[in-house]
């Protein structure tokens, strides 16, 4: 499994100069928060401060400074300087520059040097460290577009299979794990975890949803199914598994929602996916100490 402090780390031991590219402060409307970066180097990018003019004038100026001879200084096109230490831009997001977000972006640009870098991955490894975990169980058509889908997101994706055919092909990204009894990783699972249950054997499926739901820290459990697999599964989960109404009541089957009458794995994926961070977002709403953003501010 590959991550993204690796991707970091493989950047930063490029070739030639890089540049740090960090939004300083912002007013008003704008595409990226403040402490949002990117990397410059003469021939790749890492990372986004928000697209558009704004990122484009950034990467010039950084392409600008790696390739900076010492004891120049250039001034042009608003308040912006250049020279042997740093940049500045403080751009309105304006009709001046195709940008209609009407906020105003304070960039600050750095070459990047060793301590730096050693920051740059530190705050890195602390941010990954308390990525959200998303377990998907079934490694199945919907499994893999889950999968594919989740491996592009700030979250740590872990695939659990019985089957170790079903766990070919997954994304670089995502972590794999064969086990003859994957209803045991829900008790391992850290806090805040989501559990997505969509495996080949509807048994299996409640047998994993039951001890999902009896977890009161869990993010989001989502069973795949039509209506009457999950009203299958609260008689048994009643009946059988000790399970309460409100234990009950946390599940979210089908995964996606029944808005979209379409069955495409992909489709799914993609719903069940804007689903899982919802959940997430709201319930990381509240920023707390313990959950560092892990950004290199500008200071």
């Amino acid at each position: 499994m590959t991550s993204n402090v690796q991707s970091l780390k493989d950047f930063l031991a490029g070739p030639g100069r890089i540049a740090l590219v960090e939004v300083a402060g912002t007013k008003g409307s704008t595409p990226r928060e403040k402490g949002a970066f990117m990397l410059v180097s003469r021939q790749a990018i890492f990372g986004t401060i928000g697209g558009g003019q704004l990122e484009y004038m950034a990467i010039d100026k950084a392409r600008q400074m790696v390739a900076f001879s010492p004891g120049k200084r250039q001034r042009k096109g608003g308040r912006i300087e250049v020279d042997e230490v740093g940049a500045t831009l403080d751009v309105p997001l304006g009709p001046e520059i195709g940008q209609c977000c009407g906020g105003r972006v304070e960039v600050l640009i750095r070459l990047v040097d060793s301590a730096l870098a050693a920051g740059l991955v530190s705050a890195a490894e602390v941010e990954e460290a308390h990525l959200p975990h998303v377990y998907i169980f079934g490694g199945g058509h919907v499994g893999q577009a889950l999968a594919s889908t989740i491996a592009l997101l700030p979250v740590r994706g872990v695939v659990i299979e019985t089957r170790a055919e079903a766990l070919e092909g997954m994304p670089e990204t995502v972590e794999t794990r064969l086990t003859p009894m994957p209803e045991a990783e829900v008790r391992n699972a850290p806090a805040g975890t989501v559990f997505a249950i969509l495996t080949h054997d509807h048994a299996l499926d409640f047998l994993i949803v039951a001890e999902a739901l009896k977890r009161d820290d869990a993010a989001y459990v989502g069973m795949i199914g039509s209506k009457t697999k999950k009203a299958t599964f609260r008689n048994w989960f009643l009946k059988s598994a000790e399970g309460t109404d409100a234990q009950f009541a946390r599940l979210v089957s089908p995964i996606g929602g029944d808005a979209v009458k379409d069955k495409r794995p992909q489709v799914i994926a993609a719903l069940a996916a804007a689903e899982i961070m919802t959940a997430l977002v709201l319930r990381n709403a509240a920023p707390s100490a313990d959950r560092p953003h892990g950004r290199v501010m500008a200071g």
